[in-house]
């Protein structure tokens, strides 16, 4: 297996690196601002809720204005199509240029397109045919290329910091295990913040477009897009990824470099396409509480519903802090996967909206740790200088299962009830398991040789 890009990186200057300051939270988390800097929680924490509010976002502005539910939900669509094409080009362009430059750009052209969708969507007119709102389109698809990538840009930059002070020498009370815990801490709370914007999002949509107007939500997006992304982007954490430009003469190579380029490829894509399935599982869970709800009050209940396995889950994966580190990444990924699988099934026994939520309460459990998991994976195999590359692709995964997810299990569901797109819950945490079986075994063979 090939090492990570930031294992092998030359640790920072001295000057360049986040000076620690004393920190108010309770105990592995305190050793967050530590690591990264004063005020990098909460700006990676809220620079990354523009994502989460595009989506709902312009599906609520555009079939607002156009008076048209498959207009909105095709100019959704191409923010989802945006983000999972545009994403990993973000992350290869940071892995060659830089985080910051890259963050800076994509914040301009963000804030520019999303402007243009405001325009664009009241400029098309009511009840009007998807040619006509190909301006709409084109603007959402753009919007969602350009979103900057704030949360996998932050796990990248845990991973340097963390991984520099495995790589330095062990220093006072300081040992390998604690500074391997600090990364486990790291993305535990990576996943939290994750689970917390993308539920806190689309209820904020949801609040400002029925009490103010439906384009605020996207102007409010658009402004913190311009002024908390580039926040986040000078933030001193940044020093601690270095870039991989292209070096002169690259496009030639051996073919054994080739034949390794090939492996560290196939082995990425399982973690990438385990992201696949997990917003498969997601898109098709959200179909399905939409048409449970339907059954029991209205399909607008069913936010709320997912919300409640939000919660559940964030709490989980701040758990995975304090998981002992004898229980290897791979078991981790195999045992929290077999636990998703199993209590998915639980999803076709509730005959009602209070025992709903308890068995999404429980099935909540394990998916915050699947996440935090796979992306611990991703960041053990990303190949050299690929970092960021891994990282968002793994978000894009997330983005292109939940537009599969949500086609299945709408199709489903439209014949079948609520119980059809359950089932293709149950088949994306099945999924999960077979690429967590299949991860545990290629990583078995990699140690053993």
């Amino acid at each position: 297996m090939e090492k990570s890009s930031l294992a092998s990186q030359p640790m920072p200057a001295p000057h360049t690196t986040p000076t620690p300051r004393p920190s108010r939270l309770p105990g592995r988390f305190a050793r967050l601002p530590e690591l990264a800097g004063p005020g990098f929680l909460p700006l990676g924490l809220f620079a990354r809720l523009p994502l989460a509010m595009l989506t709902v976002g312009t599906l609520t502005l555009v079939t607002a204005v156009s008076h048209s539910y498959a207009i909105g939900g095709m100019a959704a669509g191409a923010v989802g199509i945006g983000s999972a094409i545009g994403a990993p080009v973000l992350g290869t362009l940071a892995d060659r240029a830089g985080q910051r430059t890259v963050l800076l750009v994509a914040a301009v052209i963000n804030t520019l397109a999303v402007a243009g969708l405001l325009g664009a969507a009241y400029l098309t007119p009511a009840y009007a045919s998807p040619m006509d709102a190909l301006a709409v389109l084109v603007t959402a698809f753009l919007a969602g290329a350009s979103c900057p990538q704030v949360g996998p840009m932050a796990r990248v930059r845990w991973m340097a910091l963390t991984t520099r002070n495995l790589s330095a020498p062990v220093t006072g009370h300081r040992s390998v295990a604690a500074n391997r815990a600090d990364l486990d801490t790291a993305l535990s709370y990576e996943g939290t913040a994750d689970e917390i914007t993308f539920v806190l999002g689309p209820a904020l949509v949801g609040l400002l477009a029925s009490l103010v107007a439906p384009w605020l939500p996207l102007a409010l997006a658009a402004i913190m897009t311009i002024t908390l992304v580039p926040a986040f982007a000078v933030h001193p954490s940044h020093q601690a990824v270095l870039p991989h430009p292209r070096k002169p003469g690259s496009g030639v190579v051996s073919s054994e470099r080739q034949n390794r380029g090939r492996r560290a490829t196939a082995v990425v894509a399982v973690p990438v396409l385990a992201m696949v399935c997990m917003g498969t599982f997601f898109g098709a869970t959200q179909n399905g509480l939409s048409a449970f709800g339907a059954e029991f009050a209205t399909a607008e209940v069913a936010g709320l519903l997912y919300a409640v396995m939000g919660l559940s889950s964030a709490v989980a994966a701040l758990s995975v802090a304090f998981w002992p580190q004898r229980f290897g990444l791979p078991a981790r990924w195999v045992a929290a996967a077999l636990a998703m699988s199993a209590l998915s099934v639980l999803l076709l026994l509730p005959a009602g909206m209070w025992s709903m939520v308890v068995v999404l309460l429980v099935l909540g459990i394990p998916v915050g740790p699947v996440m935090v998991t796979v992306f611990s994976i991703g960041g053990l195999v990303a190949p050299h200088g690929r970092m960021a590359t891994v990282m968002t692709a793994l978000a894009s995964g997330i983005v292109a299962g939940t537009a599969l997810g949500a086609y299945l299990g709408g199709q489903l569901a439209q014949d079948q009830g609520p119980g059809g797109a359950f089932l293709v819950s149950m088949a994306a945490a099945l999924g999960l398991l077979v690429l967590g079986l299949v991860t545990w075994l290629v990583l078995r063979r990699k140690s053993a040789a």
